[in-house]
Order: C-alpha cells, then structure tokens, then sequence
C-alpha cells in the first residue's frame, strides 16, 4: 500500500512540475476555473441513499450505514486528499475522495499556474484516449486493492461537499435521497 501511494504521489507531483515551456503555452491567466455545478439530488427510493457518479453507481440502505466521515489528509508531502468515508454494517465501505496537488494550495501563482497547465494537458489526453482522469480510481493491483472497499474519486471539492451533506442528512433524516453528479463537457 505504501509503494503504491508513493508512486502515485510521485507521478502526480510529477506531472505537476512540468517544463516551463509548457507554461510559457499557456494564456497567462492565473485566476481559477471554478467548476460547473453538475450535481443534483432528488427524492429517491424510501430507505436507500444513492450515489450515480461518472465512475459507477453505489446504493446503501439507510439503516445500514454506521458511520459516515469527511476528512483531509495529505499523502506523501504531494497531495492533500478530502475523503468522504460511509461505513455500513455489512461486508464493505464506501470511499468517496478528491485529490490536488498540495502545490495548489501553495498561493504562488507560477506554481498554481503550471498546476493548472498540467491539468488541462492531462484532461486533453483523457479527452483522447476516453479516460476521465479526474474521475478514474488509479489501482496499482496487488497494492491498492483493498478488499471490501469501494471507491470513487469526485471530480471537484464542491461536489464532494454536496455529496457528504446528502448522504448525511439522508442517514440523520431517515429519508431515501439520490444524488448525482454529472461528467461534465
């Protein structure tokens, strides 16, 4: 497991410290995106909370769930992870995470804007080859797999914080909820 963690700290952090060249590319600009809303809740079936994400679909009945956390770590000096957690008492738990480089957080401009550089040239080569890296669960198989553990990895910090609330007042109010969250375009 912790291999497996460095290596991806590693690629990531890599990927971050692309060549300046590559900034030199890009528009200049040093504001944010902010992100599209692409989520949505609604009423869904009595007793169940459900989650249609663009990595799958994951379904728990209320009166299963025994826990329900939302942290933030940062893994490997690299990446801070905010991880929203659902324990159940049955067989398996639900991991449902967002990851950035911690250089993002830096407030530096030159650091944030190459961070921003090498995210658009990884969502080109996502675009290119049909992979949503900023959806994709990376595994490195035996390492990473973690029996009875399900995982999802939300494309945005806002979704993920619409995704805590809803299945947390969905478990404090008893009452089915659906949440989706859209891939965006």
């Amino acid at each position: 497991m912790k291999r497996a963690t460095t290596h991806f700290a590693a690629l990531s952090f890599a990927l971050c410290l692309l060549p300046n060249s590559i900034m030199a590319q890009s528009d200049g600009s040093t504001t944010p995106a902010q992100p599209k809303d692409n989520t949505s809740e609604t009423t869904g079936p009595r007793r169940f909370w459900q989650a249609n994400l663009p990595g799958g679909n994951y379904i728990v009945a209320l009166d299963r769930i025994s826990s329900i956390s939302k942290h933030t770590y940062v893994l490997d000096n690299a990446l801070r992870v905010t991880e929203v957690v659902v324990d159940t008492n049955g067989n398996s738990l639900v991991r449902f995470y967002y990851i950035i480089p911690v250089s993002e957080d830096s407030g530096s401009n030159a650091v944030s804007g190459l961070t921003r550089r090498a995210k658009e040239l990884l969502d080109k080569a996502g675009q290119r080859t049909g992979v949503n890296v900023n959806t994709t669960v990376s595994k490195t198989y035996p390492i990473t797999t973690h029996a009875k553990t399900v995982e999802f990895r939300i494309p945005d910090e806002r979704a993920l914080n619409k995704l805590f609330n809803s299945v947390r007042n969905a478990w404090i109010k008893g009452s089915g909820r659906k949440f989706t969250i859209k891939i965006s375009e």
